[in-house]
């Protein structure tokens, strides 16, 4: 089997410039060409070294090393490419070689803030965020109001929402104000807007929310809208489970 001939999402995904599922929408869109033809098929058979493919008219070709890039998202930026096009997003903070073959691992919502990881590397980003990886996650979260004791083993136990359960493997109070509470929230599977739909079924608003930590990788002191490269130190760090 010739492992170079694949469908137009997949080489998309193995070019590391979106995942499959956003590569269907840039082939919908009619912003993905073959040799210069705009190809609107995702299932279109293409040779990953003999075809030139191209998106927005900029050719990708496979990186020539890996990198893996850490930068403080702040609020209001997208992580996607093929959102609204006068949405910034955050590959417009990022000035580098090899930004068109990034990829982020895992998500971010816009108006959360924080530690997003993004490299060339799917195989590492996958066995960040793949099902069976576990990789503890840290959010420091401001609600409006104060939870109960209840509440608290609530967001333990775990909460039914949307046919899914949603729970927090760590919940603890940083610090409280007069109408709003900080807390520090830690999960190890990470859902669509998990932290926000465990509270809002709860009944309280989030109004900040910054990841701060990923396995044993911190965000630091790195300034917001800020991105740096990470050594191979640091790149175990983020896949670590036991949070040293």
């Amino acid at each position: 089997m010739n492992t170079l001939v694949v469908s137009l999402t997949r080489a998309l995904s193995k070019l590391s410039y979106c995942s499959r599922s956003q590569a269907a929408k840039l082939i919908d869109a009619g912003r993905v060409t073959v040799d210069g033809t705009i190809v609107t098929d995702p299932t279109r058979r293409v040779n990953l070294h003999r075809d030139t493919i191209a998106v927005d008219g900029v050719p990708l070709k496979p990186p020539r090393e890996h990198i893996y890039i850490l930068l403080n998202k702040p609020r209001g930026y997208v992580v996607s490419r093929c959102g609204d096009r006068n949405s910034q997003t955050v590959f417009d903070l990022i000035k580098h070689e090899q930004t068109p073959h990034l990829v982020p691992v895992g998500r971010l919502d816009k108006a959360s803030e924080g530690m997003l990881l993004l490299t060339t590397d799917t195989l590492w980003a996958d066995r960040l965020t793949g099902p069976d990886a576990h990789v503890p996650k840290v959010y420091h979260v401001q609600i409006h109001g104060k939870l109960s004791a209840v509440a608290f083993d609530q967001l333990r136990a775990g909460i039914t929402n949307g046919g899914e359960l949603l729970k927090a493997a760590a919940v603890s109070v940083l610090r409280d104000g007069l109408r709003n509470q900080w807390l520090s929230i830690t999960l190890t599977e990470g859902r669509n807007r998990h932290v926000r739909r465990m509270l809002a079924t709860l009944g309280f608003d989030v109004l900040r929310l910054v990841r701060v930590q990923i396995g044993s990788l911190t965000l630091g002191d790195l300034p917001k809208g800020a991105w740096r490269l990470l050594s191979s130190d640091e790149q175990q760090l983020a896949s670590r489970t036991d949070m040293a």
